[in-house]
């Protein structure tokens, strides 16, 4: 993507959320509208302890979702009940910024979750900080994903992290932004 061009949700963003939100919670100054600071992605691979393949193939899916190398999360301490020990891989996570956040967020609002089988839109609980996490079950929503390359279907985790002072801020930046909530 060239430096010029804005992402069509990132330009829909400045044009019409920022002046809605304006209007709507009285903001003096256009600094004060919530604005999407981040985006991290999340796979948690309980499964990586006994066949540790299997990480690879979950590093390489947030790979190709991303397009952006995911780091390998380490466990803090041992667990004896999920036999696990201290500093073995349990997850993989990516964290994005500026235009490939935009772009998995268009993807995700805009591809994906239409693509969910019966889906009637996603919760509408944010954290009480006004930073949302939206749970998938599967990574075949995403049409980047070959099904004849995936071991298993794996759930991720999307945390979509905003500045916003409340969750009725949060909230209504993000039905600004097209994501479906339930009603």
């Amino acid at each position: 993507m060239s430096k010029g061009v804005l992402p069509v949700l990132q330009k829909r963003y400045r044009e019409d959320v920022v002046p809605a939100l304006m209007q709507e919670f009285n903001y003096d100054n256009i600094m004060q509208v919530p604005a999407i600071q981040k985006v991290v992605v999340n796979i948690g691979m309980g499964e990586a302890n006994d066949n540790p393949k299997t990480m690879d193939f979950a590093v390489d899916t947030l790979r190709t979702i991303t397009g952006q190398q995911p780091i390998v999360t380490r466990s803090k301490k041992s667990i004896a009940g999920f036999k696990l020990r201290e500093g073995r891989p349990i997850g993989a996570k990516v964290t994005l910024r500026g235009a490939r956040m935009w772009s998995l967020l268009d993807r995700l609002l805009n591809v994906a979750l239409p693509r969910i089988r019966d889906f009637r839109g996603v919760p509408a609980k944010l954290d009480g900080r006004g930073n949302y996490t939206v749970g998938l079950r599967e990574q075949l929503i995403f049409p980047e994903i070959d099904f004849d390359k995936i071991d298993k279907v794996r759930g991720m985790e999307i945390t979509i992290v905003t500045d916003a002072r409340t969750d009725e801020e949060g909230r209504r930046l993000l039905q600004l932004l097209g994501m479906p909530f339930q009603e």
